[in-house]
């Protein structure tokens, strides 16, 4: 059963090491992801799953120890998820969303729990996203989640995916459904116009959706910002 989650967003730049003489612009983003991972430890989960957004289409599992690394962004970092490695846990290297949250968790994590990760193809369609959610959910008594995602890269001229009419509202409605827990707004996100505004967030946001169905948990939106066009949140559920 899902006892918590803790919602962040996924850029690399999150990584003080990869933002360089940026890395302010992101502090209370961070502060804000430290204090969702809190919520986590706190709820003393049997398991934690980390899920983020890898790739078109699918779901791919990631072990606990698997590796990734910020080499592609220029910086020679690489990262663990969680401590002891399984058998084969470095074959497949972590996608960058899922090495950024194994950078979140080496930083604050102290639930002790055994961790593996769920890379979720941004284009999933939403009722399988939430069926790979209701899975997880039921893979122990008590489960956390940490789900990693972006929203809309459209929100200014210079973003990604320059600016779009439709952006501000639709990270809105995320950023409300986010905050307050709320299930069905988040499995009623539009998934054409979440792929036409490159919401990187929606197909792992859906997966959560579906882990917290009967679940009964409250939500707190702890941050909301656009700072590079993108739609940042971080929410805490509990």
């Amino acid at each position: 059963m899902l006892v918590a989650a803790a919602v962040c967003p996924c850029p690399p730049l999150l990584v003080p090491e990869v933002a360089a003489g940026a890395a302010p612009e992101l502090d209370a983003a961070r502060a804000a992801c430290a204090d969702a991972l809190g919520v986590l430890a706190a709820s003393r989960p049997d398991l934690l799953v980390v899920v983020g957004p890898a790739g078109p289409d699918g779901l791919g599992t990631h072990p606990q120890g698997a590796v990734g690394s910020f080499s592609g962004f220029g910086v020679d970092l690489k990262v663990r998820l969680g401590q002891a490695a399984d058998d084969g846990a470095q074959e497949r290297e972590l996608p960058p969303s899922l090495a950024v949250a194994a950078w979140l968790l080496a930083r604050t994590d102290r639930s002790g729990a055994p961790v593996r990760g769920l890379g979720v193809g941004e284009q999933l369609a939403g009722e399988r996203c939430a069926q790979a959610g209701r899975e997880l959910a039921a893979e122990a008594e008590r489960v956390a989640l940490l789900v990693m995602g972006d929203g809309n890269a459209c929100r200014t001229l210079k973003a990604p995916g320059y600016l779009d009419g439709r952006a501000v509202d639709f990270d809105a409605a995320a950023a409300l459904a986010l905050g307050a827990a709320d299930t069905t707004a988040l499995l009623a996100l539009d998934e054409q116009a979440a792929y036409e505004l490159k919401v990187a967030g929606r197909a792992p946001w859906q997966v959560l959706a579906g882990a917290a169905q009967g679940a009964g948990l409250g939500g707190t939106l702890l941050y909301e910002d656009a700072p590079y066009g993108v739609g940042y949140f971080v929410a805490a559920w509990s």
